[in-house]
């Protein structure tokens, strides 16, 4: 697999969590419960965690929020956490006292730079950092009138801008978020930014859509950027349950080869020339492949045109044929079997390889 030169950014820490610099990609969602609820907001980020979230995200809306945030911070202890918040900096400063590891503020939409000294000096206070955010729908009136509307030049400027007014009051751990719900413009955006600052940046879809489109919408906007070496944090911002979320971040972090934790499954298309039951043995490769943690590529061929070629890109790979499979490691043929056997060879193989390699529990990225 060919690699990418990643993006050289600072390194921000977000908890016990590093971003930024040659630290893996992080993946992150967002609860969808009510932040007061704190049974119901613990229960949703237990689940994510379980999922494999590694940054968990809260909205904290409103005072009535406030009582449960060091609960909250104590039922995630270890769990690098952050504060959405919006309009009101007592809402952060508050968050940060309860123990928070970073705030999300767009600080376009803060009464005033007072309110931004107080968030800041909270955040110096209690060793957090901030992440700055900033989207097309909350670009300054005076870049839009400039740029001509939400241009990725727009977003850019807006998101220096705010940067700079940290760095004036002496506050350097920032993350920034430049998002759009125009793929385009999104990518053009982070790509502008990218050579223009060395914070680390966090990539999403703004409003991506609801499972399937947009998971579909997130991965057109942002694959372009990670095959880049671009981003040091990544959320699927879907519609519903966030728990969707994060097998999509790290199924685009394995499409991309940027950050590859379980094994990647290869096949190939439906064609006449298919002589077994592809989709059957894919089925069961998969189910198979689930359980193992070992960042490997296992492809399944249907057929002796292709497959035998195409098995040279995969670690292991079965090409079925008529009445007989072919098993090849790293490209060369290992052994023939019968048709009703190459299943079982298969699995054998991957593990096999996988304990000649020594990759049970590694990663790559």
């Amino acid at each position: 697999m060919e690699t990418v030169e990643r993006r050289p950014t600072r390194v921000v820490p977000v908890g016990n969590l590093l971003l930024g610099g040659t630290h893996p990609i992080a993946v992150q969602s967002m609860t969808s419960t009510d932040t007061a609820d704190l049974e119901a907001t613990l229960a949703q980020a237990g689940a994510l965690l379980e999922a494999g979230c590694e940054i968990v995200r809260v909205a904290v809306r409103d005072s009535r929020a406030l009582p449960v945030l060091p609960a909250l911070r104590e039922g995630l202890a270890g769990t690098p956490l952050v504060a959405d918040i919006h309009f009101n900096p007592h809402l952060g400063v508050a968050a940060l006292e309860a123990g928070f590891d970073k705030v999300r503020i767009n600080p376009g939409n803060l009464p005033g730079r007072e309110g931004l000294e107080r968030i800041v000096a909270a955040a110096k206070a209690h060793g957090a950092s901030l992440r700055v955010g900033v989207n097309s729908g909350s670009v300054e009136k005076a870049l839009l009138e400039k740029f001509g509307g939400p241009t990725p030049q727009a977003l850019v400027e807006s998101a220096l801008g705010h940067v700079r007014a940290l760095e004036e009051m002496g506050f350097e751990r920032i993350v920034v978020s430049i998002k759009s719900t125009d793929t385009l413009a999104n990518l053009r955006a982070c790509r502008l930014f990218s050579k223009r600052s060395d914070y680390p940046l966090h990539l999403g879809i703004t409003e991506a859509g609801p499972p399937g489109y947009g998971e579909i919408k997130t991965a057109a906007g942002l694959g372009g950027l990670l095959l880049d070496g671009i981003g040091d944090t990544i959320r699927v911002s879907l519609s519903g349950d966030p728990l969707p979320e994060v097998k999509a971040a790290y199924d685009l972090l394995k499409a991309t080869g940027r950050r590859i934790l379980s094994p990647e499954v290869i096949a190939c298309p439906t064609c006449g020339r298919i002589e077994v039951d592809l989709a059957r043995l894919v089925r069961e490769v998969e189910a198979f492949a689930r359980g193992l943690e070992a960042p490997i590529r296992i492809a399944v061929m249907g057929c002796a045109v292709n497959g035998p070629g195409e098995a040279r890109e995969a670690d292991v790979a079965l090409a079925g044929g008529k009445k007989a499979g072919f098993i090849y490691r790293k490209g060369e043929l290992v052994k023939k079997v019968p048709e009703a056997e190459m299943l079982r060879a298969l699995k054998e193989e991957v593990l096999a390889y996988i304990r000649d390699e020594g990759l049970e529990g590694k990663a790559i990225g």
